[in-house]
């Protein structure tokens, strides 16, 4: 299990901003104190972020597990960027980056077409960095697939788009089709931490990612609590031959709390 945490934007006030970045680091803290993986975003949603790397190494301290702690890295950035970003990951002892594209429409155009190129050229740079990629369940599975067994991936795992227990027969067939190929890298599913139905909400996330408005309206309006649905969510991929999550959108000053609490309803163990 893992949790994937998004920095503070680049654009808050200095007192807003030190703030936002003091709940960040609790959260990272107590999250992977616990044993929980972390993943922190690189412009998310096409606005721009803080340095996710640069806040890490001078303020988390020595005692937090950066073995547990992955950076997300796009290629909307200027290549000397990426390159310094990637060096400077590895001299302070993160094992890996997600290396991802970038929203395409939003935000500064990427330096490269595809991430794939992008974590090519830090692969050539620096060989002990861990790459992670990125898969779609929603698309076309043996299509996903052939992106995840070309040679030119250039990743030891990948994560996913978001899904949930409304979508668990896109994800089987997309399971079942990395198992046919043998494609033995490990996927990290996308789940979003749902907390209601309201429809200005949903209209919002929908330019970001796939949200099925129908049944989150239908199973909040029956009682469900935003920790049932996640909870339910995670059941679901399980029984549809996902093994390994990241949640997405947890409120930050309740990060590890909330975790631990819908871990507990899914029965399942950090």
């Amino acid at each position: 299990m893992a949790a994937e945490l998004r920095p503070p934007r680049a654009e808050l006030a200095t007192h807003e901003g030190m703030d936002a970045w003091i709940d960040t680091y609790h959260a990272v803290q107590r999250l992977t104190r616990a044993g929980t993986f972390v993943f922190l975003t690189d412009s998310a949603v096409g606005a721009a972020e803080e340095d996710n790397l640069r806040h890490l190494v001078l303020n988390l301290g020595r005692d937090v597990p950066r073995e547990r702690i992955v950076p997300f890295l796009t290629s909307k950035h200027s290549l000397e960027y990426c390159l310094s970003y990637a060096e400077r990951a590895h001299q302070s002892r993160f094992p890996a980056l997600v290396v991802l594209g970038g929203d395409k429409t939003v935000g500064t155009p990427r330096v490269v077409p595809h991430a794939w190129q992008l974590r090519k050229v830090l692969r050539e740079h620096d060989h002990t960095l861990a790459l992670g990629g990125w898969a779609n369940p929603h698309a076309d599975p043996e299509r996903q697939v052939d992106y995840l067994a070309a040679p030119d991936f250039h990743a030891e795992f990948y994560l996913t788009q978001i899904v949930s227990h409304f979508d668990a027969d896109k994800v089987a067939r997309f399971v079942a089709a990395a198992e046919r190929r043998g494609v033995t890298m490990p996927g990290v599913f996308g789940v979003f931490f749902y907390r209601s139905a309201k429809p200005r909400t949903l209209e919002a996330l929908k330019s970001f990612l796939p949200v099925p408005v129908e049944g989150l309206t239908r199973e909040f309006g029956a009682g469900a609590t935003p920790e049932d649905l996640c909870a339910r969510t995670i059941r679901g991929l399980m029984d549809a031959g996902a093994r390994h999550f990241y949640i997405s959108n947890l409120p930050i000053a309740r990060a590890q709390h909330v975790l631990a609490h819908i871990l507990d309803k899914a029965g399942v163990a950090a």
